[in-house]
């Protein structure tokens, strides 16, 4: 790859080789961009069927949309890639809607007047799911629904509004233009589709993120591999075609996409010529102007009350996975500083830098961001080690720690905007095992080179591993070698809300650090085995494959949000890491819950996939495994399984009880576990046949 010398800074990621000034921000003038309007749709009063929550009371639900509009021509939003290309307003201003929904309590003053925001992942939201264990669907209104009542016994609103444009109809979705030529002609451009087919699924055709700009097939590319690292086969010509005239989906003709060349679990790759480029960054804006409405707002332009006027104090995002790295380049982007004037409850206007959120709770956003502020977008890729690797999520700056990349020759780091304004949030970075195997989540905290980072300058951000925790939970093999890794990570997440809620509204310190680190050797590379530490358990293969640190090449115009060289050129200059494990092979560093610290089994963040050569498989994407320990000596010893046995492990049920009391009581007395949490550990300890 070449790089250009010497870099210039980049306006959208504000990276550049000295450090930034603040002049950007300190004249820019007031604009009119914000919510402009909130239709209010549904309204369900008492919800929950009635439910009262402790001394908060019952619940109101409310469902709606909000039209905002965004000041092209003002810096805290020029980041958008193609903003200044959108259809104008009369006044200048470019125009979307966004659904949302609020859980609030229905008497404002029985709450705790703090905003859980989430942000849906793909249209879905699972925040009821995580912290009530509530199995819910997107609009929860029946008595069962809010679970264990966590959230509404503590008094939080909760707030999910859409950003997403990947997001399938019917959901919480978004309506965004679609930029043109400054001509009024239709833009085209490259654009590449990974189509991942697995095992039992064979689809007669693929949809396509845009829709095709020409069908001369001369200007496409097709080609199919099984693993990530296998020299892609070229599909001819003659062996796809696209579904109708409309160009917006593709097919193959000899047979269904699960039936190609190489065998069930394929990667096919599709380059063509695209068109209709939505702003997709417009995400951003209408999350920020959301919430900036919620807080600040009396009214629309209309008149229609904002619902909770008056009321809010602190926000908080959570998220899972996808939209945790869509906050991680929304406060890379400077989103996190409102827009001003805003009109305020109490009448005035606020001219200062406000903050947007004033906390985030990242669950699974791995060290990378999101496939939104580009050209031809598609928010809903995500990398792992074995798909998506040809998409722009992992950037530089990785880190929230500003240092100069030998690689690119740039200096920055993803907090350098908020903290020109005073505006960066509290955060906390959790993140499973598999985020460091499937995403190179090292870089989060290492500098690729081989060092750790300097952490002690990130005074506003936590990092958490939770010791070999899969990104999604399992239990069955499915696509995987070896049966799935069941940890759910409820329990530390109900924790780690209050704790955020204290460090940001108190200024209380959260739990320190606990991520693993090259310099006490808790962080290894994955090969070779036996420096990882993992050992050899009978059945079970280990490859080390993991994701690598890669650089990738999408042309000269990639720093304004525009790829032209696709795919792109893929280099692995960035050195990665993963947990080093003991000799159980369960993570050294991170949480331990008192099912890695009290292990029945060896939990992995990381799996291998069943098809194909077992040895040298791809990694099984969100997977991690589960394998039990042997029940006696005498059985394990049969097995030539190095890993002690229950019976050698728990010489009785007391001891079994005693060691998992000891470990939930120690993370409760971390203010890890809340003692709800803790007592349900040792009851299920209980209430075990161990050993």
């Amino acid at each position: 790859m070449t790089h250009r010398s010497p870099p210039k800074c980049n306006q959208r990621t504000n990276t550049c080789l000295a450090l930034v000034g603040i002049g950007l921000y300190a004249f820019a003038p007031p604009v009119s961009a914000r919510v402009t309007q909130i239709h209010i749709r549904t309204t369900e009063a008492p919800t929950f069927g009635g439910t009262s929550f402790g001394s908060v009371g019952q619940y109101e639900s409310i469902g709606g949309t909000i039209t905002g509009e965004v000041n092209p021509n003002d810096p805290q939003n020029a980041v958008i890639v193609d903003l200044n290309r959108a259809p104008k307003n009369a006044n200048g201003t470019v125009g979307y809607t966004a659904t949302f929904q609020i859980l609030r309590p229905l008497d404002l003053q029985k709450g705790n007047h703090r905003v859980v925001f989430e942000l849906p992942n793909r249209g879905r939201t699972n925040v009821l799911g995580i912290f009530n264990d509530s199995g819910t669907a997107n609009t929860p209104t029946s008595s069962g629904d809010p679970g264990n009542a966590f959230l509404m016994n503590q008094g939080y609103t909760i707030v999910e509004g859409a950003w997403d444009t990947s997001a399938p109809g019917g959901s919480f979705a978004v309506t965004f233009p679609i930029a043109t030529n400054q001509d009024g002609s239709t833009i085209t451009g490259p654009a590449t589709e990974e189509f991942v087919i697995d095992v039992g699924t064979t689809p007669a055709s693929q949809p396509l993120t845009y829709p095709g700009a020409t069908a001369d097939k001369t200007k496409t590319s097709l080609t199919v591999r099984e693993n990530y690292a296998d020299p892609p086969q070229t599909v001819p010509a003659s062996g796809w075609d696209y579904t109708d005239g409309s160009l917006t989906a593709v097919k193959l003709t000899s047979g269904n996409f699960g039936t190609g060349p190489l065998g069930p679990t394929l990667l096919y790759e599709f380059t063509y010529v695209a068109q209709q480029p939505v702003v997709a960054g417009l995400g951003f804006a209408s999350l920020r102007d959301l919430a900036t409405f919620l807080r600040d707002a009396k009214t629309d332009d209309n008149g229609i009350a904002n619902p909770l006027a008056g009321d809010v104090r602190y926000i908080y995002t959570v998220c899972s996975s996808q939209p945790c790295r869509t906050t991680r380049d929304f406060v890379l982007y400077g989103f996190n500083e409102a827009e001003h004037p805003q009109q305020k409850t109490d009448g005035g206007e606020h001219f200062d830098h406000e903050r947007v959120f004033d906390g985030m709770l990242n669950w699974k956003g791995g060290g990378s961001g999101i496939f939104m502020n580009y050209r031809f977008a598609q928010p809903g890729r995500t990398h792992r080690q074995h798909i998506a690797r040809w998409t722009p999520e992992i950037q530089f700056p990785f880190a929230d720690v500003a240092f100069f990349d030998r690689v690119t020759g740039k200096f920055g780091s993803r907090l350098d905007r908020c903290r020109q304004t005073s505006t960066c949030p509290k955060i906390f970075e959790a993140n499973s095992a598999n985020e460091y195997w499937a995403k190179a989540s090292s870089n989060l905290t290492t500098d690729g080179q081989g060092n750790d980072l300097d952490l002690t300058k990130t005074e506003n951000v936590r990092y958490y591993l939770f010791a070999s925790f899969p990104h999604g939970a399992g239990t069955v093999p499915g696509i995987c070698q070896q049966p799935q890794n069941p940890l759910a990570p409820d329990q530390l997440l109900r924790a780690l809300l209050l704790d955020l809620d204290d460090w940001a509204s108190t200024g209380r310190d959260p739990p320190h650090n606990r991520f693993p680190r090259l310099a006490d050797k808790t962080l290894a590379p994955a090969l070779p085995q036996s420096g990882m530490g993992f050992p050899n358990v009978p059945g079970v293969i280990y490859n080390g494959v993991l994701h690598t640190g890669d650089l990738l090449d999408f042309g000269p115009q990639f720093d304004d949000g525009i790829l032209t060289i696709l795919p792109p050129e893929v280099s692995t200059p960035y050195k990665v890491y993963v947990p080093k494990t003991d000799s159980d092979g369960n993570d050294i560093a991170g949480i331990h819950t008192p099912d890695v610290a009290v292990p029945l089994a060896t939990y992995t963040g990381w799996a291998l996939r069943a098809e194909g050569d077992p040895l040298t498989a791809d990694g099984c994407d969100a997977s991690g495994q589960r394998l039990p320990f042997e029940a006696t000596k005498t059985a394990r010893l049969a097995a030539g399984d190095p890993r002690l046995s229950l019976q050698e492990r728990y010489k009785d049920h007391a001891t079994y009880v005693g060691l998992v009391t000891e470990a939930a009581r120690r993370l409760q007395g971390e203010r890890l576990l809340l003692q709800q949490d803790a007592d349900a550990y040792i009851a299920a300890a209980e209430a075990a046949a161990v050993p």
